[in-house]
């Protein structure tokens, strides 16, 4: 069970999906403090409050409603969305358009999981006595017992 979980832990899409989310966090930190520095400001000098959460609230029996609190994280989360549009996923389909035409050539060295998976390849064939590359066609299993 602790290899197991030791492979899931070591996988690489797992490690990307680690750096991604540190990443993303980072990246709303900054977002956040645009928020905060620029667009809280711009809402304090037009609505005279110091940021959306204080707008649009009201009080029933005690229990308080803040429509500014949800705009003002629809504004955060737009901030975010268009960030990454437009640094990251524009960008990135621009460039597999340029290579879909053949603008850009495609990278050459094949990526890193591909080689330790040839090497990989490699090593077994050597130990079986193979050289590298060559593959075998594989074996009929065993026919079922019979007598039962």
């Amino acid at each position: 069970m602790l290899n197991g979980f030791k492979e899931f832990i070591t996988r690489g899409n797992v490690i990307d999906l680690a750096v991604g989310i540190v990443i993303g966090a980072a990246f709303a930190a900054v977002i956040d403090s645009l928020v905060h520095g620029f667009i809280n400001p711009l809402i304090a000098m037009l609505f005279s409050k110091p940021n959306l959460a204080s707008t649009m609230s009201f009080e029933i029996n005690n229990a308080q409603f803040s429509f500014g609190l949800i705009l003002g994280e629809l504004i955060n989360f737009l901030a975010i969305a268009a960030a990454v549009y437009f640094f990251v996923v524009l960008p990135i389909n621009h460039l597999q358009r340029l290579r879909k035409r053949g603008e850009v050539a495609e990278p050459q060295a094949p990526a890193e999981d591909v080689i330790l998976l040839q090497e990989i390849r490699d090593l077994l064939a050597a130990q079986s006595g193979r050289g590298p590359g060559q593959t075998t066609t594989p074996k009929a299993p065993p026919a079922p017992p019979t007598g039962y």
